[in-house]
């Protein structure tokens, strides 16, 4: 007969609207022999108070992960604002590394390396939130024969996290936020067999580099962090570009950070047309007031061009159909998380 052991890591990951449904989970789920891991998406000027409020509201006490610090049983650890929070056998660590889905923390860096180090003791639960963080991650938990919960997208305040999971096929339970307590409580009571965790054992590397490498294909795209090459790696039916520093972005991330690239270049463009046509236009009164009027018309007529240009342009900005909503936490940008 193999030993056993529990189902007794817990991660959980959410972005918009997160905060409000980690806060239902603490709040119904009773204590139990396992320990809670949150990644929600933050920015990283953030205050960084989602433990407090979680150990408020809940049931369970909680504290901002720390480097090194050892995890037990009962308690709920937050990873802070601005790094990625990643677990080894009985301890955390917090790593400054790489973007990935324009993130940091990630709840990809947090999934795969409990995955990695932790095997079947491991169960995900990917909440609501935009685009598809936690996807691969949920990928590399059942690789390693833990158990995945994605919250129903219909009962989702916004349903791109859960959604981007259960399209892969890679889950375990779909259900409602106020049935994942229980739903949780019944898993970790499950015992499983060791022997599974052996096969993960080799897959205990630091999450810096745990970043998918690039050993894919080359794309035709460039990094939007470092400009470096973007290598195209399939991963259990998930795309993913990588770059050699270690930023990744799933096909939905990617495309969501060119629209944000598009539109900063338009509006920078729409700013030179009127700066163009501002300078035109005092060029073409200079030349009126000496008199020379072929340099007059000449400036005029490149003002009246670009004020057109500029004019189509504000309106194809102002106008036309708004790109997803973001999420994104640039510094300087207010932070987002409910």
């Amino acid at each position: 007969m193999p030993k056993t052991q529990q189902r007794d890591v817990v991660v959980i990951g959410a972005s918009a609207g997160g905060v409000e449904a980690v806060c239902v989970l603490a709040r119904r789920l009773p204590r139990l022999e396992a320990s809670l891991f949150v990644v929600v998406h933050t920015g990283p000027a953030g205050p960084g108070m989602l433990a407090q409020v979680l150990a408020r509201r809940g049931k369970w006490p909680a504290e901002v992960a720390e480097h090194d610090m050892p995890f037990e049983h009962g308690n709920i650890y937050v990873a802070p604002p601005d790094l990625h929070l990643a677990l080894e056998p009985g301890r955390m660590r917090l790593v400054r590394g790489p973007l990935e889905n324009r993130h940091r923390p990630s709840v990809d860096a947090l999934f795969r390396s409990a995955a990695a180090s932790l095997g079947p003791r491991v169960i995900g639960v990917v909440l609501t939130g935009y685009f598809d963080d936690g996807t691969a991650g949920a990928i590399a938990i059942k690789r390693r024969g833990g158990i995945v919960i994605a919250q129903d997208p219909e009962d989702a305040l916004v349903p791109g996290m859960p959604e981007s999971v259960i399209s892969t096929g890679q889950i375990d339970y779909v259900a409602r936020l106020e049935e994942i307590p229980g739903l949780i409580q019944k898993l970790v009571r499950e015992a499983v067999p060791t022997l599974i965790q052996r096969g993960s054992e080799q897959a205990t590397k630091h999450v810096e580099n745990e970043s998918v490498d690039p050993t894919g294909f080359p794309s035709a795209y460039t990094c939007p962090e470092c400009n470096g090459t973007l290598w195209e790696v399939e991963d259990g039916g998930l795309l993913r570009l990588a770059c050699r520093v270690g930023h990744t972005f799933s096909a939905d991330s990617m495309m969501e950070d060119q629209n944000e690239s598009a539109e900063r270049a338009l509006w920078a463009a729409l700013r030179a047309l009127q700066e163009r046509t501002d300078l035109a236009g005092r060029m073409a009164k200079r030349a009126s007031d000496r008199g020379l009027k072929l340099a007059a018309k000449r400036y005029i007529e490149v003002a009246e061009s670009t004020a057109h240009d500029a004019e189509v342009l504000r309106n194809m900005l102002t106008n036309g159909k708004p790109s997803q909503v973001r999420e994104r936490h640039d510094p300087g940008r207010q932070e987002q998380i409910a």
